[in-house]
C-alpha cells in the first residue's frame, strides 16, 4: 500500500536526519503490502528497517482511522515520544524542516512522493537515508525553500503553492499548456470550485437529517452503541481476515490477521496505538488519532451533527453515476471533512478527509456501500479506502449490533520502549 508513504519527501523535496532514516520505510512499501517499522537504536537511532509484516500500517490504520502507519514510521528516541519532539530532534541531518513536529515528517514525505510520483530512492540512498550523496536531494531542499518563500512573500504565509500545484504527479512540471478537447473546460472547473452550483440546494442540516432518516431514524441509530464485525480486507487479489470491535462514541479495535502476525489498530477515546504480535505497541501521533477518532465516530452516526463546528453544502457531484450532495464539515484546529450523500437514497457514500503536513494536505477517501439493515438501522458493509496510489476494501461478512463489549477490550497495552 502506498498511500502512506505517499510521500512527500521522496521526490524532489527530501528531508533528512532521521528524516533520512525514516525514508527507507517509505521506499520499500509495496502497493499490496504494508509494513511495520522496526528500528535498532544506535546513537539516537539511525538504523531503520522495514519488516513486511503488515498491511495494516496503511490498512487497518485507515479502516480505523487515520493511518496509524504514519506514526509507526515516526522514530522515537530516548527522553520522549516523537510526537513531542521537533523533526531536527528526532531525525538525522534535517536541513529544512527542522522545527516541524516530528510526527509530521513522514506525512510530509508522503506528500512529496504522491506529488512527484517517485519512490524514496529518487533522493535517498537505501540504508543511508541521512547521506547527501544524491543531487536530487539537494534540489529537493532548494525547492522546499522556494515554495515556503513564495507562500510567505505572495500569500501571507498561507499554503497556496505546494509540490503538487506544479508537479501534478510528474518529476518535472510541464511548462507548456496542454490543449483541451473541450473548450472552456478549465473555466468550468474554476467556476465549480467557487461554489457556483449551490443555489437551490438543501441546507447541510436538511441533508444530515435526511441521512439519519434514511438509516432508520435518529432514535433507532442512537440505540446502537456497540458492534462486533468480521470480514475480509482485500488488497489487489489478496484477502486477509479482519475483526472489528467498536463502541460509541470513539472506541474501536481493528485486528487484521496477516500470515504469521496479527496487526492491531486501536483507539479508546483518549489515545490510539498500532501493534503487532512481533513488533510491540506504538503510539499514534495527534494527526493519526484525529483521523481514527473521526472514522470511529462516523461508525455510530446518531451524533453526526455534533461532530462539526459548522457544516455547509458546497455543490453536487457525480459518484459512481449518482448525484451526491457534498457537505463540508468545519472543525477547530483540524482540516475540514467532505461528506457526500447520495441525492436519491440520502445515504453517506463517501468521506474525504485530509492530513495536514508542512508541505500540503494528504487526502484519504473512504467510500461506503452495500448498506444492509441490522437492528432497524442501515449500515455499510463495504468500505473502499483510497489514497494516492493506494486502494483496498473491507467487506463485512458478519455483524452483531448491540453486542456486549467491556471497556477492558480497549485498554492500551504498554508502549514498546524505543
Amino acid at each position: 500500500m502506498r498511500f502512506w508513504f505517499h510521500s512527500a519527501a521522496t521526490s524532489m523535496y527530501s528531508i533528512s536526519r532521521h528524516e533520512a532514516s525514516v525514508q527507507p520505510l517509505i521506499c520499500r512499501m509495496r502497493p499490496s503490502c504494508g509494513a511495520f517499522l522496526s528500528r535498532t537504536e544506535d546513537n539516537r537511532g539511525c538504523d531503520m528497517r522495514l519488516k513486511p509484516v503488515l498491511l495494516i500500517a496503511c490498512v487497518a490504520g485507515t479502516v480505523l482511522g487515520h493511518a496509524a502507519w504514519v506514526h509507526a514510521q515516526s522514530v522515537k528516541s530516548p527522553g520522549g515520544n516523537a510526537a513531542s519532539k521537533t523533526a531536527e530532534q528526532a531525525y538525522k541531518n534535517i536541513q529544512v524542516l527542522k522545527d516541524v513536529p516530528a510526527d509530521q515528517l513522514v506525512p510530509a514525505m508522503q506528500f512529496i512522493k504522491a506529488s512527484l510520483g517517485v519512490q524514496c530512492d529518487f533522493c535517498h540512498l537505501e540504508n543511508a537515508f541521512e547521506k547527501d550523496d544524491k543531487e536530487t536531494k539537494q534540489t529537493a531542499r532548494k525547492m522546499m525553500r522556494m515554495m515556503f518563500a513564495i507562500n510567505k512573500d505572495s500569500f501571507d504565509g498561507q499554503q497556496k503553492v505546494t509540490c503538487f500545484a506544479c508537479h501534478r504527479g510528474a518529476r518535472k512540471p510541464v511548462a507548456i499548456p496542454t490543449i483541451n478537447e473541450e473548450e472552456g473546460h478549465i473555466a468550468a472547473e474554476a467556476e465549480l470550485s467557487l461554489g457556483a452550483n449551490t443555489a437551490g440546494l438543501p441546507s447541510a442540516d436538511e441533508i444530515l437529517q435526511r441521512y439519519l432518516q434514511a438509516l432508520g431514524g435518529a432514535d433507532a441509530a442512537a440505540t446502537i452503541s456497540t458492534r462486533v464485525q468480521k470480514g475480509a480486507l482485500t488488497v489487489g487479489a489478496k484477502h486477509f481476515p479482519v475483526e472489528i470491535l467498536a463502541k460509541a462514541p470513539a472506541k474501536r479495535v481493528t485486528t487484521v490477521h496477516f500470515p504469521g502476525a496479527d496487526s492491531i489498530t486501536a483507539i479508546n477515546g483518549e489515545e490510539g496505538w498500532l501493534s503487532t504480535s512481533s513488533h510491540g505497541v506504538h503510539d499514534m501521533g495527534p494527526s493519526e488519532l484525529d483521523g481514527a477518532t473521526l472514522d470511529a465516530e462516523l461508525f455510530f452516526p446518531a451524533t453526526i451533527r455534533q461532530l462539526f463546528k459548522l457544516s455547509r453544502v458546497q455543490q453536487q457531484e457525480q459518484i459512481y453515476g449518482h448525484l451526491a450532495y457534498r457537505v463540508v464539515g468545519m472543525r477547530d484546529n483540524w482540516p475540514s471533512v467532505d461528506l457526500y450523500f447520495d441525492q436519491e437514497s440520502g445515504l453517506l457514500v463517501r468521506m474525504l478527509r485530509y492530513v495536514q503536513t508542512p508541505l500540503g494536505r494528504n487526502p484519504l477517501q473512504i467510500d461506503y456501500s452495500d448498506y444492509r439493515e441490522e437492528a432497524g438501522v442501515k449500515t455499510p458493509y463495504r468500505w473502499t479506502v483510497a489514497g494516492p496510489n493506494t486502494r483496498f476494501t473491507i467487506q463485512i461478512e458478519q455483524s452483531q449490533p448491540g453486542a456486549p463489549i467491556t471497556d477492558d477490550k480497549f485498554a492500551k497495552p504498554a508502549s514498546t520502549p524505543p
